[in-house]
Protein backbone atom coordinates (compact mmCIF):
# COMPACT_ATOMS: atom_id res chain seq x y z
CA UNK A 1 0.00 0.00 0.00
CA UNK A 2 1.06 3.72 -0.52
CA UNK A 3 -0.08 6.61 1.20
CA UNK A 4 0.08 9.98 -0.25
CA UNK A 5 -0.52 13.16 2.75
CA UNK A 6 -1.20 16.26 1.60
CA UNK A 7 -0.45 19.05 4.21
CA UNK A 8 -0.01 22.65 3.88
CA UNK A 9 0.18 25.61 6.69
CA UNK A 10 1.97 23.97 9.82
CA UNK A 11 -0.89 25.66 11.45
CA UNK A 12 -3.54 23.60 10.39
CA UNK A 13 -1.60 20.44 8.96
CA UNK A 14 -1.61 18.67 11.83
CA UNK A 15 -4.64 16.72 12.35
CA UNK A 16 -4.00 15.64 8.64
CA UNK A 17 -0.55 14.41 9.51
CA UNK A 18 -1.68 12.63 12.76
CA UNK A 19 -3.93 11.09 11.62
CA UNK A 20 -2.70 9.86 8.17
CA UNK A 21 0.12 8.72 9.71
CA UNK A 22 -1.99 6.84 12.55
CA UNK A 23 -3.84 5.13 9.36
CA UNK A 24 -1.10 4.25 7.43
CA UNK A 25 0.92 2.51 10.68
CA UNK A 26 -2.18 0.13 10.67
CA UNK A 27 -1.88 -0.68 6.50
CA UNK A 28 2.12 -1.04 7.02
CA UNK A 29 1.74 1.76 3.88
CA UNK A 30 4.37 3.62 2.31
CA UNK A 31 4.00 6.87 3.08
CA UNK A 32 4.63 10.53 0.88
CA UNK A 33 4.08 13.74 2.35
CA UNK A 34 3.76 16.28 0.08
CA UNK A 35 3.27 20.09 -0.23
CA UNK A 36 2.16 22.31 -2.99
CA UNK A 37 3.36 25.93 -2.91
CA UNK A 38 2.39 28.69 -5.63
CA UNK A 39 2.77 28.09 -8.88
CA UNK A 40 5.70 29.50 -10.63
CA UNK A 41 5.72 30.90 -14.21
CA UNK A 42 7.30 29.40 -17.08
CA UNK A 43 8.99 32.92 -17.70
CA UNK A 44 9.80 33.29 -13.96
CA UNK A 45 11.87 29.79 -13.78
CA UNK A 46 15.19 30.87 -14.77
CA UNK A 47 14.90 33.78 -11.89
CA UNK A 48 13.97 31.27 -9.37
CA UNK A 49 16.55 28.41 -10.03
CA UNK A 50 19.19 31.66 -9.96
CA UNK A 51 17.67 32.70 -6.23
CA UNK A 52 17.29 29.27 -5.11
CA UNK A 53 21.16 28.72 -5.73
CA UNK A 54 21.96 32.11 -4.06
CA UNK A 55 19.76 30.94 -0.94
CA UNK A 56 21.68 28.23 -1.01
CA UNK A 57 24.79 30.22 -1.08
CA UNK A 58 23.77 32.19 1.73
CA UNK A 59 22.19 29.17 3.92
CA UNK A 60 18.93 30.43 3.33
CA UNK A 61 15.66 28.01 2.95
CA UNK A 62 13.61 27.91 -0.60
CA UNK A 63 9.46 28.26 0.32
CA UNK A 64 7.89 25.34 1.64
CA UNK A 65 10.98 23.68 2.85
CA UNK A 66 9.66 24.55 6.39
CA UNK A 67 6.78 22.60 5.94
CA UNK A 68 8.75 19.66 4.99
CA UNK A 69 10.95 20.53 8.34
CA UNK A 70 8.06 20.88 10.67
CA UNK A 71 6.21 17.49 8.98
CA UNK A 72 10.11 15.98 9.56
CA UNK A 73 9.83 16.69 13.37
CA UNK A 74 6.66 15.11 13.45
CA UNK A 75 8.17 11.60 12.47
CA UNK A 76 11.13 12.09 14.49
CA UNK A 77 8.63 12.92 17.26
CA UNK A 78 6.37 10.24 16.78
CA UNK A 79 8.83 7.75 15.84
CA UNK A 80 7.77 7.08 12.25
CA UNK A 81 11.42 7.70 10.86
CA UNK A 82 14.62 5.51 12.25
CA UNK A 83 16.70 6.65 14.95
CA UNK A 84 20.20 6.90 12.15
CA UNK A 85 17.58 9.30 10.23
CA UNK A 86 16.69 11.28 13.54
CA UNK A 87 19.77 12.06 14.45
CA UNK A 88 20.91 12.86 10.91
CA UNK A 89 19.03 15.85 11.18
CA UNK A 90 16.57 17.41 8.46
CA UNK A 91 18.11 16.54 5.37
CA UNK A 92 17.20 20.15 3.14
CA UNK A 93 20.58 20.31 1.51
CA UNK A 94 19.79 16.66 -0.21
CA UNK A 95 16.41 17.76 -1.67
CA UNK A 96 16.53 16.48 -5.25
CA UNK A 97 15.00 18.77 -7.91
CA UNK A 98 13.40 15.56 -10.42
CA UNK A 99 11.40 18.48 -12.74
CA UNK A 100 10.47 21.82 -13.34
CA UNK A 101 8.01 22.01 -10.23
CA UNK A 102 8.75 19.20 -7.79
CA UNK A 103 11.73 17.99 -5.61
CA UNK A 104 12.31 15.81 -3.10
CA UNK A 105 14.30 13.68 -0.17
CA UNK A 106 13.98 10.26 0.86
CA UNK A 107 13.59 8.65 4.65
CA UNK A 108 14.21 5.40 6.16
CA UNK A 109 10.92 4.64 8.23
CA UNK A 110 10.09 2.26 10.84
CA UNK A 111 6.60 1.79 9.77
CA UNK A 112 8.15 1.01 6.48
CA UNK A 113 11.01 0.93 4.12
CA UNK A 114 9.89 4.38 2.48
CA UNK A 115 9.01 7.81 4.21
CA UNK A 116 9.37 10.38 1.21
CA UNK A 117 8.67 14.51 1.34
CA UNK A 118 7.71 16.11 -1.50
CA UNK A 119 7.85 19.67 -2.19
CA UNK A 120 5.37 20.62 -5.92
CA UNK A 121 5.16 24.28 -7.30
CA UNK A 122 1.71 25.05 -8.79
CA UNK A 123 -2.51 24.51 -8.76
CA UNK A 124 -2.68 21.80 -5.45
CA UNK A 125 -5.50 19.60 -7.78
CA UNK A 126 -3.15 19.07 -10.89
CA UNK A 127 -0.23 18.58 -8.78
CA UNK A 128 -1.57 16.02 -6.39
CA UNK A 129 -3.48 14.62 -9.02
CA UNK A 130 -0.06 14.39 -10.73
CA UNK A 131 1.65 12.84 -8.03
CA UNK A 132 -1.28 10.52 -7.57
CA UNK A 133 -0.41 9.21 -11.01
CA UNK A 134 3.51 9.13 -10.70
CA UNK A 135 3.71 7.43 -7.35
CA UNK A 136 0.29 4.87 -8.02
CA UNK A 137 -1.13 5.81 -4.69
CA UNK A 138 -3.81 3.65 -3.05
CA UNK A 139 -4.98 6.66 -0.49
CA UNK A 140 -4.41 10.58 -1.17
CA UNK A 141 -5.19 12.21 2.92
CA UNK A 142 -5.88 15.58 2.57
CA UNK A 143 -7.23 18.43 5.10
CA UNK A 144 -11.05 19.46 5.35
CA UNK A 145 -10.58 22.37 3.26
CA UNK A 146 -12.89 25.40 3.59
CA UNK A 147 -13.53 25.45 0.13
CA UNK A 148 -16.29 23.33 -1.17
CA UNK A 149 -15.00 22.82 -4.66
CA UNK A 150 -11.54 22.36 -3.64
CA UNK A 151 -13.09 19.10 -1.89
CA UNK A 152 -15.34 18.30 -4.80
CA UNK A 153 -12.34 18.19 -7.54
CA UNK A 154 -9.92 16.25 -5.21
CA UNK A 155 -12.97 13.60 -5.25
CA UNK A 156 -13.66 13.65 -8.72
CA UNK A 157 -10.36 13.99 -10.59
CA UNK A 158 -7.96 12.24 -8.28
CA UNK A 159 -7.74 8.39 -9.41
CA UNK A 160 -7.00 6.94 -5.86
CA UNK A 161 -9.32 6.60 -2.21
CA UNK A 162 -9.63 9.65 -0.38
CA UNK A 163 -9.59 10.66 3.20
CA UNK A 164 -11.20 14.06 4.38
CA UNK A 165 -9.54 14.92 7.66
CA UNK A 166 -12.34 16.98 8.16
CA UNK A 167 -12.85 18.88 11.97
CA UNK A 168 -10.79 15.61 13.84
CA UNK A 169 -10.29 16.58 17.72
CA UNK A 170 -8.21 14.42 19.32
CA UNK A 171 -9.45 14.37 22.39
CA UNK A 172 -12.56 13.33 21.13
CA UNK A 173 -13.34 9.35 21.43
CA UNK A 174 -14.95 8.43 17.90
CA UNK A 175 -16.66 5.29 16.55
CA UNK A 176 -16.60 3.56 12.21
CA UNK A 177 -19.41 4.15 10.31
CA UNK A 178 -19.50 1.65 7.45
CA UNK A 179 -22.26 2.09 5.47
CA UNK A 180 -23.16 -1.46 3.38
CA UNK A 181 -25.05 -1.95 0.26
CA UNK A 182 -24.58 -4.25 -3.00
CA UNK A 183 -22.17 -1.79 -4.59
CA UNK A 184 -18.89 -3.14 -5.95
CA UNK A 185 -16.69 -1.26 -3.42
CA UNK A 186 -18.27 -2.19 -0.59
CA UNK A 187 -16.06 -5.20 0.22
CA UNK A 188 -12.91 -2.79 0.10
CA UNK A 189 -14.77 -0.27 2.11
CA UNK A 190 -15.46 -3.11 4.66
CA UNK A 191 -11.53 -4.25 4.56
CA UNK A 192 -10.19 -0.62 4.95
CA UNK A 193 -12.85 -0.05 7.66
CA UNK A 194 -11.06 -2.69 9.34
CA UNK A 195 -8.21 -1.26 9.07
CA UNK A 196 -9.14 1.89 9.97
CA UNK A 197 -11.01 0.52 13.32
CA UNK A 198 -7.05 -1.06 14.22
CA UNK A 199 -5.59 2.21 14.05
CA UNK A 200 -7.76 3.74 16.25
CA UNK A 201 -9.18 0.95 18.67
CA UNK A 202 -13.01 1.80 17.79
CA UNK A 203 -15.91 0.03 17.41
CA UNK A 204 -17.45 -0.22 13.76
CA UNK A 205 -21.18 0.48 13.11
CA UNK A 206 -22.50 -1.64 10.00
CA UNK A 207 -24.89 0.45 8.27
CA UNK A 208 -27.35 -0.44 5.73
CA UNK A 209 -29.67 1.65 4.42
CA UNK A 210 -33.11 1.48 2.34
CA UNK A 211 -35.17 3.92 0.90
CA UNK A 212 -37.78 1.49 0.25
CA UNK A 213 -39.67 -0.76 3.24
CA UNK A 214 -37.35 -3.63 2.42
CA UNK A 215 -34.16 -5.07 2.22
CA UNK A 216 -33.46 -6.71 -1.07
CA UNK A 217 -31.08 -10.05 -1.08
CA UNK A 218 -27.88 -8.02 -2.34
CA UNK A 219 -28.17 -5.90 0.87
CA UNK A 220 -28.84 -8.58 3.37
CA UNK A 221 -25.58 -10.76 1.80
CA UNK A 222 -23.38 -7.62 1.88
CA UNK A 223 -24.35 -6.81 5.63
CA UNK A 224 -23.71 -10.72 6.63
CA UNK A 225 -20.62 -10.47 4.60
CA UNK A 226 -19.33 -7.46 6.19
CA UNK A 227 -20.13 -8.72 9.63
CA UNK A 228 -18.28 -12.02 9.01
CA UNK A 229 -15.70 -10.29 8.36
CA UNK A 230 -15.67 -8.08 11.41
CA UNK A 231 -15.62 -11.31 13.05
CA UNK A 232 -13.12 -12.69 11.81
CA UNK A 233 -10.45 -9.94 12.40
CA UNK A 234 -11.58 -9.74 16.07
CA UNK A 235 -13.37 -6.07 15.47
CA UNK A 236 -16.15 -5.13 17.63
CA UNK A 237 -19.15 -4.18 15.80
CA UNK A 238 -23.02 -3.82 15.45
CA UNK A 239 -25.26 -4.00 12.58
CA UNK A 240 -28.10 -1.32 11.75
CA UNK A 241 -30.79 -1.34 9.48
CA UNK A 242 -32.80 1.69 8.64
CA UNK A 243 -35.11 2.82 5.69
CA UNK A 244 -35.12 6.29 4.52
CA UNK A 245 -32.92 8.76 2.40
CA UNK A 246 -29.35 7.22 2.79
CA UNK A 247 -27.79 10.80 3.15
CA UNK A 248 -29.87 11.69 5.75
CA UNK A 249 -29.90 8.67 7.70
CA UNK A 250 -25.65 8.27 7.23
CA UNK A 251 -25.42 12.19 8.47
CA UNK A 252 -27.80 11.43 11.42
CA UNK A 253 -26.07 8.22 12.49
CA UNK A 254 -22.54 9.46 12.13
CA UNK A 255 -23.55 12.73 14.51
CA UNK A 256 -19.79 14.47 14.83
CA UNK A 257 -18.51 11.67 16.63
CA UNK A 258 -17.85 8.81 14.09
CA UNK A 259 -14.96 8.77 11.54
CA UNK A 260 -16.85 7.50 8.03
CA UNK A 261 -15.62 4.52 6.18
CA UNK A 262 -17.81 4.20 2.38
CA UNK A 263 -17.64 3.26 -1.56
CA UNK A 264 -17.73 5.03 -4.13
CA UNK A 265 -21.15 5.69 -5.44
CA UNK A 266 -22.44 3.28 -8.68
CA UNK A 267 -24.24 5.59 -10.28
CA UNK A 268 -23.59 6.92 -13.34
CA UNK A 269 -21.10 9.50 -14.44
CA UNK A 270 -24.04 11.93 -15.93
CA UNK A 271 -26.28 12.15 -12.76
CA UNK A 272 -23.51 12.03 -10.81
CA UNK A 273 -22.39 15.41 -12.25
CA UNK A 274 -25.72 16.99 -12.18
CA UNK A 275 -26.95 15.03 -8.68
CA UNK A 276 -23.43 14.66 -6.67
CA UNK A 277 -22.60 11.28 -5.46
CA UNK A 278 -23.96 9.52 -2.32
CA UNK A 279 -19.86 10.02 -1.01
CA UNK A 280 -19.91 13.34 -2.04
CA UNK A 281 -23.26 14.71 -0.47
CA UNK A 282 -21.94 12.74 3.12
CA UNK A 283 -18.91 14.37 3.28
CA UNK A 284 -20.55 18.19 2.24
CA UNK A 285 -22.65 17.23 5.18
CA UNK A 286 -21.30 15.79 7.64
CA UNK A 287 -18.58 17.53 10.46
CA UNK A 288 -16.04 14.53 10.74
CA UNK A 289 -13.89 12.59 8.19
CA UNK A 290 -14.13 10.32 5.52
CA UNK A 291 -12.71 7.78 3.54
CA UNK A 292 -13.83 7.48 0.43
CA UNK A 293 -12.87 4.07 -1.06
CA UNK A 294 -12.68 3.91 -4.85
Amino acid sequence: MKFLIAVGSKEYSESTLRVGMQIAKSFQAAVTIAYVGPKISDFSLPHVRLAQERMEEWNFDRPGVDVLEWAFNFLAENDYITSTTIESGFPKNTLVQTDGNRCDVYLQGTISADVNLILRNGDIISELRDEVARGGFDVTIIGGSQKRRMAHDMIQYIDSSILIVNKYNPDKTYGLLVPVDDSMKTPQAVKYGVRVAQAFGIKVDLLTVSRINEFGKGYRNAAKRAEKMMRRMGIEHESHFKHGDPVTIIRETAGNNHIIVMGTSTKNPIAKFFMGSKPLQVMESNPCPILIVK
